[in-house]
């Protein structure tokens, strides 16, 4: 019997995991802000080249998740998958720090990503195990407001570098190892992992949908249609700065984005278990369009720093509830290949998404970019809705 106290709801292993991913988002996002704009100011990259370089980095390290998923329930092990793409992501640092070259720059976002595609799938099914069904929405949503904390400390520490070291972006770079390493530490030393008796192993999962049912399969294409449109963030960061957010500034820019992204993930996450999940994912969609159409018309600093404001609340509804509410809808003993087959799909989407937005930035205008972005959260809102109905049908059948 599991004695573990869980006054919230989830125990150690959620806690744990929690500030693992703060660490690890601070060593992310002590650079992630910085990233375009040395691509763009130092080493003279072209926008449709940077969308490239996001679009190859997310999307084909994001195949790995959906086998990194599939190998954590074949060999019935979570923890040092996990740790494994956690030290991966930390070693990519250097490789960033040392740029003379978009190509280089390309190596550390695809080594980054590529230790985030090993460590996702096993993370989720370590939360989604370490909880109980009722709890599951506070449970993921702790997780994305530590991992979100780290995101508003990491661009914190940025400025405060920028100004100390006269803008040298290299020297934050090297930094940024240090939180990365805690993180690692932390999943070796306090991690714990409960073993799968032989009883519940002698069904390897094979790498197939056949283990879904319509449920899942719907809700990964309505995640997949929106992500089409959601490029990559650093086209926001280009954008403040072409408002006229100065480049010293920009990390403070992100940080109110994160800060509030962090302050409403749990209030969001609770709310979910007691008035529905569905209910705040579609809000979550229609908050995200009308978003992007207010960056693609925005004209001054102050939008900017509203605009970014309320994207962390549309963060806040929807990151970690999206997780808990797939959580209800898939099978117990294939968790982790479920959350990989998930976060695949709408990592790939992110190449098209990345490569859209950067050449409609080049080619048509800016504000373009954005306009894309608010028409397929319009779409993934009316499929949704569509969903939704669709599964108050099935369940009222069955009733």
């Amino acid at each position: 019997m599991d004695k573990e106290k869980k006054p919230f709801g989830f125990g150690k292993n959620v806690t744990i995991t929690g500030f693992v991913s703060f660490f690890m988002d601070v060593s992310s996002e002590m650079i992630y802000p910085l990233v375009p704009l040395f691509l763009a100011n130092t080493l003279g990259v072209n926008k449709s080249l940077i969308g490239l370089i996001e679009g190859i980095a997310e999307s084909t390290a994001s195949l790995l998740k959906v086998f990194s998923g599939w190998y954590s329930d074949r060999i019935g092990n979570r923890k040092w998958l996990m740790a494994g793409g956690y030290g991966i992501a930390t070693l990519s640092r250097p490789f960033v720090a040392l740029a003379s070259g978009w190509h280089q720059v390309l190596g550390s976002r695809f080594l980054d990503r590529f230790g985030k595609g090993v460590r996702t799938a096993p993370r989720d099914a370590i939360i989604a195990e370490s909880t109980g069904k009722a709890y599951l929405g506070r449970a993921f949503s702790f997780h994305r407001s530590m991992d979100t904390m780290g995101a508003v400390v990491g661009p914190g520490l940025a400025f405060f570098f920028l100004g100390l070291f006269s803008n040298d972006y290299r020297k934050i770079f090297w930094l940024s190892m240090i939180p990365g390493i805690i993180a690692v530490l932390l999943i070796v030393f306090f991690i714990t992992e409960k073993k799968k008796t032989a009883a519940l192993q002698t069904e390897r999962p094979k790498l197939t949908l056949a283990h879904f049912d319509w449920k899942f399969k719907s809700f990964v294409v309505i995640a997949t249609v929106f992500a089409v449109g959601n490029s990559s963030d650093v086209f926001l960061i280009l954008r403040a700065q072409q408002v006229g957010i100065p480049t010293v500034t920009i990390p403070l820019v992100y940080l109110l984005f994160n800060l509030v992204y962090s302050l409403s993930a749990v209030p969001a996450g609770m709310a979910a278990d007691k008035f529905g999940r569905k209910r705040l994912i579609l809000m979550g969609f229609i908050l995200f369009a009308i978003l992007y159409y207010g960056f693609a018309v925005a004209s001054g600093t102050k939008a900017i720093w509203i605009l970014f404001g309320f994207y962390g609340l549309f963060m806040g509804l929807t990151e970690g509830i999206q997780k808990a509410f797939l959580a209800t809808i898939i099978p117990q003993d294939f968790k982790a290949t479920a959350f990989g087959v998930y976060t695949t799909a709408v990592g790939l989407a992110m190449f098209p998404a990345s490569l859209i937005g950067g050449w409609l930035w080049d080619h048509v205008s800016p504000a373009a970019t954005f306009y894309f972005g608010a028409s397929t959260a319009a779409v993934s809102a009316v499929l949704f809705t569509v969903f939704i109905a669709a599964i108050r049908r099935s369940d009222a059948a069955r009733s």
